[in-house]
């Protein structure tokens, strides 16, 4: 026994239209009295049961979904750029500037402490690598930025960055060497922690000419 086409057609709309698997129960409370459900499911599933997406049943209930066998042709690998804290913002431009420079150098120019966790982000999105150790007491150990991050930010060179002069006359850079930088009313960033929310001011625009891609 056929059943009636119109049945079919109705019953594939339902399921199509539907964001949720459908029970058998909702079908049959769905479609027209005396419909045979049933056999229209049946039908509807082995039309589909060699295209894209198949008519499935899983305890009960009915819903169309992909092939399997087409599933590793349909997914998409998507690279996802991390948004940096204002921390490493700020750790990235200041090597970038004063490179290369020690962990102790970096928190003499912000005036804040690091969190070892703000260069591993920085390391691992291959913006900045660990430089030569210091000759000195301890032999610390140095931070340059990476030919990644020229590449990121569509720098040929350093020499690219904004003008170090400029940014120094703005008060956007600390005028000394980083080496001999200490925390002060004239460091560029003073009384902050690294979860601490800055101020917007003349340093955005700093962060902004250095980060925007």
């Amino acid at each position: 026994m056929n059943v009636d086409e119109d049945y079919i057609r109705l019953l594939e709309a339902l399921l199509f239209a539907s964001s949720e698997p459908l029970s058998t129960a909702l079908l049959h409370e769905r479609m027209p009295e005396g419909s045979d459900v049933g056999r229209a499911l049946m039908e509807l599933r082995k039309h589909y049961e060699k295209r894209g997406v198949v008519l499935t049943e899983k305890e009960g209930k009915w819903a169309f979904r992909t092939a399997v066998d087409l599933s590793e042709s349909l997914q998409l690998e998507k690279d996802v750029q991390r948004k940096l804290s204002r921390a490493a913002m700020e750790i990235l431009a200041i090597i970038a500037y004063h490179q290369p420079l020690t962990r102790v150098e970096i928190e003499n120019i912000r005036g804040v402490s690091t969190h070892k966790g703000t260069l591993d982000v920085l390391m691992e999105a291959e913006w900045i690598k660990p430089g030569r150790r210091r000759q000195t007491l301890g032999r610390p150990l140095t931070w340059v930025t990476t030919t990644g991050f020229l590449d990121h930010f569509s720098l040929e060179s350093l020499t690219d960055l904004p003008g170090v002069d400029d940014l120094k006359a703005s008060g956007l850079l600390d005028r000394r060497p980083a080496i001999e930088a200490i925390p002060g009313s004239d460091d560029l960033f003073t009384g902050h922690s690294d979860e601490d929310a800055l101020e917007e001011s003349d340093e955005d625009v700093f962060i902004e000419k250095l980060l925007l891609s």
